[in-house]
Parts: structure tokens; sequence; C-alpha cells
């Protein structure tokens, strides 16, 4: 059995829903597992309703309806006199409309993860819908009733022995070879749908083929394979053929949006080969993630931009000694910041995070008492894998440096955009 997963570019659109079929034609004779992300940029709608749900109902609706006419202008695109998919997808916008004429409660990742999945049901009845009415029966599965997750809403942590027993259960149920789920999208012992973080789609991928013994999963992708760069910040980044699993999983912890981090150690604990692949060009090689073991490695360049740089001094002049950073994990922990980067010395201890203007604000609230706050926001972290004079070079440029780290094999700098 082989995994797919579409991203939301693969699907943005009508022609992209008709090019999954495409693609899927080619392994017509295959027990396939596909899944699908939200639609184009439809996450961060979501995340837009989710935000004014709680400030400005009129923008909310505004948000909504612009949800509502891309959903059903895909759809009537891909519909024809005998087969309707609109309204297969409007039982969610009546559902979603229901949740967002009440008022929120004051838990915002729990109403994170009631809103935004509703781009991945819809996603996914759209494309099921379309596969189902041009040749290619599927069974459309509910994701958030195999994936088991603890009630870390937005952050879901899977329970592996239960989400297995699940996931086994639904696929014998049914007997056709071509599956449709969601990703990004767990849920609990209570029927909460939880989310497994922002991207959270490939992990889905592994997930399922873990529980599965897949052959092997295959991300489709709008570049041609795994690039050492961004193609948008560096024209000449070049295609990776194949690299290990241990270094894909430091790619991924870096930041390299090609692969979600919890991806690869599922994989790799079975040995199941990742391949990533255009999805505009399905018949080239692409790129895969195994067990090998490659002769030389090409400077890998990660940029993550939008951070935040904020930093702690004890106002006694104290040292930031191990209770203090524990205090301040602590905080860090219950509030789900992720560390891109930390720097500590005697007086002072720096960290990088995702821009989130909420968990700013409590960072300085809850650090203020006992320390001097000093923080950097719009600035850029830069990491080079298997770095050389000459790839550090290329991306400092004349900007201001805040923070540089150099190992054996890493170096990384917070630099001013």
């Amino acid at each position: 059995m082989k995994v797919f997963k579409f991203g939301g570019a693969s699907v943005k659109d009508a022609q992209g829903v008709i090019n999954v079929k495409n693609i899927i034609s080619l392994y017509k004779n295959e027990e396939l597992t596909v899944v699908i992300s939200a639609m184009g940029k439809t996450t961060n709608l979501m995340e837009e309703i989710l935000k004014f749900w709680y400030s400005d109902k009129t923008k909310m609706m505004e948000k909504f309806n612009i949800l509502e006419s891309y959903h059903y202008q895909i759809a009537s695109e891909l519909e024809d006199d005998q087969h309707s998919i609109t309204t297969s997808i409007e039982p969610f916008f009546q559902r979603l409309k229901k949740i967002i004429a009440e008022e929120p409660s004051e838990s915002f990742d729990y109403e994170y993860d009631k809103i935004v999945p509703f781009g991945e049901y819809l996603s996914t009845t759209i494309v099921s819908q379309y596969l189902n009415f041009n040749g290619f029966p599927n069974k459309l599965l509910d994701a958030a009733k195999m994936i088991r997750t603890n009630n870390c809403f937005r952050e879901g942590q899977v329970d592996w022995e239960i989400t297995q027993e699940n996931i086994k259960r639904s696929f014998q149920k049914y007997p056709e070879k071509l599956k449709i789920t969601q990703g990004f999208i767990g849920g609990t012992l209570e029927k909460s749908t939880v989310t497994l973080g922002r991207e959270g789609s490939d992990y889905s991928a592994a997930i399922i083929a873990f529980s599965l013994d897949a052959q092997d999963v295959t991300i489709w992708k709008d570049v041609a394979g795994l690039l050492n760069a961004d193609p948008k910040i560096f024209p000449d980044a070049v295609k990776l053929d194949e690299i290990p699993y241990e270094e894909a999983i430091e790619l991924s912890y870096y930041g390299a949006t090609i692969i979600h981090p919890k991806t690869l150690k599922p994989l790799q604990n079975k040995q199941i080969p990742l391949y990533v692949k255009s999805f505009e060009n399905p018949l080239e090689e692409g790129s895969v993630i195994a067990n090998v073991s490659p002769i030389a490695y090409t400077p890998s360049y990660i940029f993550k931009r939008n951070q935040i740089l904020f930093s702690v001094y004890p106002k006694d002049f104290s040292f930031i000694d191990v209770d203090s950073l524990s205090d301040i994990f602590l905080l860090l922990s219950e509030n789900h910041i992720k560390i891109n980067l930390m720097q500590n010395s005697a007086l002072s201890f720096s960290i990088c995070f995702d821009h989130d203007s909420r968990k700013l604000d409590i960072l300085i609230r809850e650090l203020s008492e006992k320390y001097k706050i000093k923080y950097n926001e719009q600035v850029e972290l830069i990491t080079i894998r298997h770095y050389t004079d000459e790839a550090i070079e290329k991306v400092i440029g004349s900007r201001k440096i805040f923070v540089e780290q150099k190992n054996r094999t890493t170096f990384q700098i917070v630099v001013s955009c």
C-alpha cells in the first residue's frame, strides 16, 4: 500500500483537483491512501475567521463568505448535471455558521481545533466526490476517528497504540482500494477534534503509513523535489536526489518547510521511504529520504522570517541558573512556544520563535516582574547545514547580526530583515 499526501497548493483550484485524479490514475491498480490538506490558503482564512470571531463579527462574516464562495466555485467547476458536489459541502458551512453564531469560549486553542479543521473536511469531500464521479471509487475516512490524541489542542500528541488499532480497523472495514482522508487532524476520547501542529498533514501521512506498514509515502509538492534552498530566494537552488532520515530530521528541526518535523521518525522506525515529487511533473524522479549514505553534502539554506528575538536579564544581576531556566521553560511549554534558537550567558537568556503577538504578550506579562525584557520583532533566522565560508558570506551581506551560533555542521544567525 502506498500513501500519498497532497498539500494545499496541489488542490488550490479545480484544475488542481483534476490533476490529483490524473496522478492517481497512474497508480490505478495500487492500493492507495490519499491524505489531503485544506485547499490553497484556506487554513489562513480559517484562522482569520477564528480571530475575528473573538474581535469583530462583521469581518468574521466577510471572511466566512469568502470561504464559502471559494469552495462553491471549485465545486461547481468540478460537478456536472448528473453529479452535485456543492450539495455535499453545504452541511459543513451550515455547521460552521451555527458554531460562530454563538460566543467563543475563553480557550482559544480549543476553539482553534473546532474551527480550523473545517478546511480539511471541505477539501476531502470535494476531492472524494469528484473522484467517485469520474471512475475512481473511494472511501472517505474521518481522520479524527482514526488518529487518537490527547487534549493538547493545536499540538495533539498521538496515542500510537490506539491509533494503530483504529486505522487498521477502519481500513479493514471497507473494500475500496482507494481511501481518502484529512491531514492535520486527530481526535480525543471525548470526540473533540485536535490538530497536529501547523502543516501537520505530512505527519498524518506518516502516521497512517506506520500503522499500515505502507510500502512508501509520497508528498506531492510544487517543486521538483527536496531543494537545498528556497528557489524564490536562491534561483540557483539544486535538487537533493537522496538524503538519509537523520539529515532530513535535522533540516526539518531547523525549519525546512518541505517536511513537517514529526513526519520522519515513524517512517525511519519502519524504514519506509519518503518521496518528494512534483505534482506538475509526476513522472520525474523527485527526491527520496531513506536509509542512504551520501558521499558528500551540499550546503542547505533555511530561512525563517517573521521571528521574535526575546531576551531576559535578571533585575538583581543574579545568574541565569537552572532554577531560572526551569521556570522559563515551563512557561514556554505551557504556551506551546517552539524555540527555533536559544542562547544563554551568565546574565541573560535569549530565544527566537515564530511571531505571535498573543504569546509575546504572555511572556512579557509573566516574566517582567523578575526580569528586564528586551525583544526584537520582524527579525530573520538563517540556518546553513554543512556550511562553508562561501555559503556564510552568501547570506550575511551587510545586515545587522543579533545572534550567531556555529557547531561542526550547522551555522545559525539572527539578522535584521
